[in-house]
Parts: structure tokens; sequence; C-alpha cells
């Protein structure tokens, strides 16, 4: 019968850091309750930028605009054959997991998982990074404005993820 280690990860840290705390006479609660504090206080430094990410994604969506660049860049893709019910998908990762997440879906019930739409789909979605996402949490929580050249290499990132995962879906349903 095999163990499952994985599962006693989670409580073994949750003991040893006890243990440590008593060990060293640290107040553990005490201790617990001004991180929670902390943490609370930077959740809600971080509200308006989720307001601010929610509100651009939601124009996003609303407006079209994915629809339409699709329509433009299709005869790029059709080109190199790559499906361009793709392209939204691309488009919306970098801005947002949940909606990304929402045409994958769509993606799968449409072409099916099994599918080279839906093989570049899955692809793309577990190679990249809700960047801007990840961006707002990050650089707002320690109140940076200015990202510097940060943005520009995690979009160069992501572009590269896709393009790489096209190539790799490509190759791979060679061999379906």
């Amino acid at each position: 019968m095999a163990v499952d280690f994985g599962f006693y990860v989670v409580p073994l840290i949750l003991i040893l850091i006890i243990t440590c705390g008593i060990y060293k006479k640290v107040p553990i609660f005490d201790t617990f309750l001004q991180g929670a504090e902390g943490g609370f206080k930077v959740t809600i430094s971080l509200i308006p930028t989720f307001i601010g990410l929610i509100v651009g994604v939601s124009m996003l969506k609303a407006s079209g605009a994915l629809d339409i660049f699709a329509k433009l860049i299709e005869p790029l893709c059709s080109f190199f054959g790559v499906p361009s019910n793709i392209v939204p998908l691309a488009i919306m990762k970098p801005i947002s997991g949940s909606g990304s997440t929402a045409l994958l879906d769509n993606i799968f019930l449409n072409y099916g998982p099994d599918s080279l739409t839906g093989i570049m789909a899955s692809m793309i979605a577990g190679s990249t990074e809700t960047t801007f996402y990840t961006m707002a949490v990050y650089f707002g929580s320690v109140k940076i404005a200015h990202t510097r050249h940060a943005l520009f290499c995690a979009l160069t990132t992501n572009l590269f993820a896709i393009i790489l995962a096209i190539v790799f879906a490509k190759f791979f349903t060679l061999f379906l």
C-alpha cells in the first residue's frame, strides 16, 4: 500500500512552525494576528488596482475588440496554419485568468480538447501567465508605480510561449 506523503506536508509544516515558535518562546498567536493584520492592509491597498483591472477586462470583452483583432489577424493565422479561434485566448491570457479560462472552455466545447485548436489552446493557457494581474498584485503591494522593463519582458515571454505552444502543438498532433 502506497503512502501519499503530499497529504501530510502542510500539517507537518504547521506543526514545525508551531514547535519552533514554542522553542524560541515566540508569542505564536500574537505573531499570527500581526501577520494577518498586515495581509489585510495589503489586500485593502490593492482594491483600487483590482477594480481598475476588472473594469478594463470587462470593457475589452464587451467592446468586441478581441473579435475584431482576431478577424484582422486571420489572414496571418491561416498563412501559418494556426486557427484564428485561439487569438482571443492568446490576447486575454496575459490580462485575465478567469476570462481566458472561459475562452478555453468555449474552445473545448466548440472544437474538443483533442483537436488541434484545443491542444494549442491548452498549451497556450498552460504556458503563459496573467501578466497584468500578477504585476498589479506584486508591484502594487510594494507600491512600485514605474515597472520599467518588467512589463515588456513579461509580454515578450508570453509571446514566445504562445509561439512555442503553437509549434509544439502542431508537432505533437502529427503523431495523433
